[in-house]
């Protein structure tokens, strides 16, 4: 764990996240009754399926097309072998110099884990702000991305379970210093190292025995199978909310994926949602 909380100033960032294999030719309508969007887009149409298990924001996502809010948006943020983002309104307007993301509908939705639903390629999530500012790690209530992601290997995939255990025990650990950061600044303004590093040993100390006391994170088989066959981006998992999957159209989705972008990974040619709609 890094022991660096005692010296640095929390601070607050903005950060949005900032499916599956190849796409199908046709989809059966017949043999679900799982509720499909269609985004039309100007590379071709998109067709994602919404899962019921994450209602909330299955709700919010038809509410949004029914109402137009993703017409005219732009693909904002486009990074190969991760994902492609859109939803943020004030893309509709926007100059080829606008800085995109941040854009809103005055509203989140609150986070709908499931271990069942990850970041295989193709899966449809919804950005977010970043924990400093987000704790409950709410989604946005209209930014989404698609995972387009990589490939791993079996022993990968056993480093990033390791990591995600690394990853646990300092989140639990910032988590404990948040509550001591007046302590923290009153001792750092006297000059008490002694201190600091008493109350850091604690602090430590306490978020072991709390992880302890959980069973270590590990990826399902399921989990492993997808990312090491199609691909994804499972160090999202748990961080971010999957909430459906590209139904047909994937190979539009990896057009738009190799589009060059700016600094800002936004495309320097404008994709667009002309139109999303619910196929009933």
């Amino acid at each position: 764990m890094k022991k660096t909380f005692v010296f640095v100033i929390m601070s607050i960032c903005l950060m949005a996240c900032t499916g599956n294999g190849k796409s199908e030719k046709k989809i059966n309508m017949e043999k679900t009754n799982e509720t499909l969007v269609r985004l039309e887009t100007t590379m071709g149409n998109i067709t994602v399926k919404l899962y019921d298990e994450t209602p909330k924001h299955k709700e919010n996502f038809i509410k949004l097309v029914k109402e137009g809010a993703y017409d005219s948006t732009l693909f904002h943020r486009v990074i190969k072998n991760f994902m492609i983002q859109a939803g943020d309104p004030l893309s509709k307007n926007a100059t080829d110099t606008t800085t995109l993301g941040s854009g809103d509908v005055g509203y989140t939705i609150p986070a709908e884990f499931n271990k069942n639903l990850y970041h295989k390629k193709g899966a449809l999530a919804a950005a977010r702000q970043g924990d400093e500012v987000n704790p409950e790690r709410a989604s946005s209530g209209c930014q989404f991305y698609i995972v387009t992601g990589r490939k791993f290997s079996e022993a990968q995939m056993i480093n990033m379970e390791n990591h995600m255990n690394e990853a646990r025990l300092e989140e639990v650990f910032n988590n404990l210093a948040r509550k001591h950061m007046k302590e923290i600044y009153k001792m750092r303004k006297a000059g008490d190292t002694e201190g600091l590093l008493e109350l850091q040993d604690s602090l430590e100390s306490q978020a072991r025995s709390i992880v302890e006391k959980e069973p270590a994170l590990k990826y399902t088989k399921e989990q492993k199978q997808a990312y090491t066959t199609i691909g994804g981006a499972p160090h999202l998992d748990g961080a971010y909310t999957v909430f459906g999957e590209v139904a047909d159209g994937m190979d539009v989705v990896e057009k738009i994926e190799q589009v060059g972008t700016n600094r800002a990974d936004r495309p320097k040619v404008d994709i667009r949602i002309l139109k999303a709609e619910v196929l009933e």
